[in-house]
């Protein structure tokens, strides 16, 4: 199983056509489901931008430890909009910010760790903001995700020890979430809520 992963990931061409696959999937299911407005799309555009800004050009990083604010656009995406727009969100800030901005190779297995991180503060935030929920959904998107699953991923990437990539990650894991801990409950205390009145204003539709 390994083996066939490594081998589906090693080209190119499977790389971008998987990425695409899947961004175009999700899309398409979020279509069938419910209609999008032109202002959800707007805003969907608008945290692309950002996440993208946010990850690669305002973030503080040393050799093995990177603070990023990219988690913000998906939290806010996943309060106004849902699970499926904040992974749509996630997944194409993290491929249009490798084809745009490259530091390194593309690999769809990171587009969809962004997926999927986007989905879950989504499923968290949809319908209520609270300290047990930002602690859980940013455990699981640090710890399992993060540190884990893209640790297995950019080993696959370099050919790096998992093990190795691990001892790596796991401090960087622990930076984030408790960052994301403390940064977002005072952010919806002083601006998501806000966000949330005014994006539901039925007059603004």
């Amino acid at each position: 199983m390994l083996e066939l992963i490594k081998t589906v990931f090693a080209s190119d061409i499977s790389r971008y056509l998987l990425a695409s696959l899947v961004i175009i999937a999700i899309f398409c299911v979020l279509v069938r489901k419910k209609k999008i407005s032109a202002r959800s799309i707007a805003l969907m555009g608008l945290m692309i931008a950002l996440q993208i800004t946010f990850s690669r050009f305002l973030s503080i990083q040393t050799w093995n430890l990177k603070i990023s604010f990219g988690f913000l656009p998906l939290v806010i995406t996943a309060i106004l909009l849902g699970p499926a727009e904040a992974g749509i969100v996630g997944a194409l800030a993290d491929f249009l910010g490798t084809i745009i901005f490259p530091t390194g190779p593309y690999f769809p297995g990171l587009t969809l760790t962004a997926l999927i991180t986007g989905v879950v503060w989504g499923l968290f935030f949809c319908k209520k903001v609270t300290l047990p929920r930002v602690i859980c959904a940013a455990a699981i998107n640090n710890f399992i995700f993060s540190m884990l699953l893209n640790g297995y991923w950019i080993s696959i990437l370099y050919g790096s020890p998992y093990a190795g990539v691990l001892q790596v990650r796991v401090p960087q894991a622990c930076l984030m979430f408790m960052v994301e801990i403390v940064v977002i409950p005072v952010l919806q205390e002083i601006l998501f809520k806000r966000m949330k009145r005014i994006f539901d204003n039925p007059a603004l539709s």
